[in-house]
């Protein structure tokens, strides 16, 4: 190895759990990548899963070691995630999410609620809960703050359409069971399941933002989609 060159560690953990699903690339230019990640693919190194993960694949697909992803969703969670290619323009693009400059629109299959007006604003304090990998809404001044809509009617499940403003650990996942309506196949939050082994009903399905950089409209979005009859 040469001297000043990257050393990566990665712990070893017995029968890592492999994710099947691909990712696909929907952007890439010199300084971001904009990835499509399937459902049970973690971004990020964590617990059981250090070695297949979408920074992990991306390293490898784009020879670019230098890669950061600018945010994160679930592990469960399919959909976008952004990475930053390039150390020079990463701060610009990370101030996006820091300064909610960048529009994050997620769908979900989830309970119908016919007495609920919608769209609506879900405002409250969350903290961590029991067991200690939930969150809970709690008695106290809001840490976060979500828009969330209907798109698609059908006879028991809705599509919702849901708009995080702030970022809490999971955020929607808590505020739709908070409004009675568990997003489908979520077990922590009591999410009606559909079948055995499906996968959890939320997709961060679309990125918009005006570029830091060149200063072009930029809005992506996922190819992947939810159906209604799970």
């Amino acid at each position: 190895m040469s001297v000043g060159g990257d050393v990566f560690y990665y712990r070893e953990v017995p029968d890592e759990p492999v994710c099947g699903g691909v990712e696909t690339l929907v952007h890439v230019d010199d300084d971001i990548a904009v990835v499509d990640k399937p459902h049970g693919l973690a971004v990020m190194p964590a617990g059981r899963y250090v070695r297949d993960t979408l920074l992990a694949r991306m390293v490898r697909r784009l020879g670019v070691e230098d890669i950061v992803p600018l945010h994160r969703i679930d592990r469960d969670t399919a959909g976008l995630v952004m990475f930053s290619l390039r150390a020079a323009t990463r701060d610009a693009y990370a101030a996006l999410f820091r300064d909610r400059a960048i529009r994050k629109r997620y769908e979900a299959i989830a309970p119908a609620l016919p007495g609920v007006a919608f769209p609506l604003v879900r405002e409250s304090r969350i903290e961590r809960g029991v067991p200690f990998h939930t969150m809970r809404e709690v008695d106290g001044v809001a840490n976060s703050h979500s828009r969330i809509d209907v798109v698609e009617r059908s006879e028991g499940l809705w599509r919702y359409a849901l708009e995080p403003v702030t970022g809490r650990k999971h955020q929607l996942r808590v505020h739709m069971a908070g409004l009675g309506a568990a997003i489908a196949n979520d077990p922590l939050y009591g999410g009606v399941v559909t079948a055995e082994g499906a996968s959890l009903a939320l997709l961060a399905k679309r990125l918009a933002f005006d570029d830091p950089v060149g200063g072009r409209r930029r809005d992506f979005e996922s190819s992947l989609s939810l159906s209604l009859s799970l």
